[in-house]
């Protein structure tokens, strides 16, 4: 993928997604390097910035904080001294941080247009309509026995914050790719089945790693009667899946794992686990993007890696570890996070400027009716050690 050639095309339609000053369209990369680094300095330690993994270098290199979604959560809720958290991701991150911020601080996404496919495939609506037929079904969602819940809910960090709501308000949590293993076992101490949300590859992957057998997970589509199983189907499960994906990490294949294998006998896969089953068993290993990261930083030199994950981050890895390694996207023709993408440096430029004279552009607040039972979720996870 031409990321510079990619770069330079959305600077031509930048202005139509979310609408900029005409003043900041047209100026330089060193232009705008020099104003954000002037902006960030006059604002100082008012202000810290979140970098996402999936950010494109020209942002990411402003980030106070670099990481993926476990690591800047933490981030959001320990940095209290700053009175502005510039979340350069997309827009669930801005609102988790928003839930977990500190009450005089105030949580911005540069650009709103910034969302996640994969938090859209999980509205509340149907989670409510889930939970209540899954009742009908026979599933019991309350407490039953000895504490234990029929069903608890886990939906991963890439939702909103109303689904993190509905999951706090029912004894449920919230993980990351980080954390998900951890997770499970947290909620399987607490009851007899889980609904994993919105992605059902994580929650298929790790249930996998820890010894779920297949034919005990069961896939929920929201779009169907009775999420398109039967009674029976449900009662067996101990693993319910939300039918979404990311369509990233959906991208990549077996073929393309069998095709770096023959030019490269001795190279190793390793994939995010929002890939499909087939690609992380095909793969010698696992994990979410930090983990990706140490597990390629740490290997013997000499070793050739075929990544499995967005492709700003397999370019920083290659370009870190040129000397030693060599490290190539398992797509050749690259996976970007589009969504991602979309936080500019004008973006972010726009937003530093504003804040230096008062003005506080692209405000993520989470409704008080929702960051209650959101908080309690995001907490439960935030208390586990993995």
């Amino acid at each position: 993928m031409d990321i510079k050639l990619l770069n330079q095309v959305e600077k031509e339609s930048i202005g139509e997604r979310q609408p900029l000053p005409e003043t900041y369209l047209r100026l330089s990369d060193d232009e705008m390097d020099a104003r954000i680094a002037a902006a960030k300095a006059t604002l100082g330690s008012r202000v810290v910035i979140l970098g996402h993994h999936y950010q494109r270098d020209e942002v990411i290199k402003f980030a106070d904080f670099t990481g993926d979604s476990l690591k800047l959560a933490r981030a959001a809720a320990t940095k209290h001294e700053a009175e502005y958290i510039v979340f350069c991701g997309v827009h669930f991150m801005a609102e988790s941080a928003d839930i977990l911020r500190a009450p005089h601080q105030k949580v911005v996404l540069p650009d709103l247009a910034a969302g996640c496919s994969m938090a859209d495939m999980a509205a509340p609506d149907q989670l409510e309509m889930a939970w209540r037929e899954m009742e009908q079904m026979g599933v019991r969602t309350d407490v039953v026995e000895n504490g234990r819940q029929g069903m608890i809910p886990v939906t991963y960090i890439n939702s909103s914050a109303a689904i993190k709501a509905f999951v706090g308000a029912h004894g449920g949590i919230v993980c990351t790719s980080t954390n998900a293993a951890a997770v499970m076992t947290w909620a399987w101490e607490r009851g007899d089945k889980l609904i994993m949300l919105p992605d059902q590859h994580l929650g298929r992957n790790t249930g996998w790693k820890m010894g779920v057998p297949l034919d005990q997970m069961v896939v929920w589509d929201p779009n169907e009667m009775w999420g398109g199983l039967d009674a029976e189907q449900l009662k067996t499960a101990k693993l319910v899946l939300w039918k979404g994906h990311c369509s990233v990490h959906t991208r990549f294949t077996t073929q393309q794992i069998t095709a770096f294998r023959k030019q490269y006998p001795q190279g190793k896969v390793i994939a995010h686990p929002e890939c499909t089953l087939d690609v992380v068993q095909a793969s010698d290993d696992s994990g979410s993007t930090e983990y990706i990261i140490n597990a390629v930083r740490d290997s013997a030199p000499g070793t050739t890696w075929a990544v499995a994950t967005e492709v700003h981050l397999v370019n920083r890895l290659t370009q870190e570890l040129a000397q030693d390694k060599k490290i190539v996207t398992l797509d050749p023709f690259g996976c970007l996070c589009s969504t991602m993408f979309r936080v500019s440096p004008n973006h972010l430029l726009w937003i530093l400027e504003g804040l230096v004279e008062g003005t506080v552009h692209n405000q993520i607040t989470v409704p008080d009716d929702q960051k209650h039972d959101a908080r309690l979720a995001l907490d439960r996870m935030l208390q586990i050690k993995n």
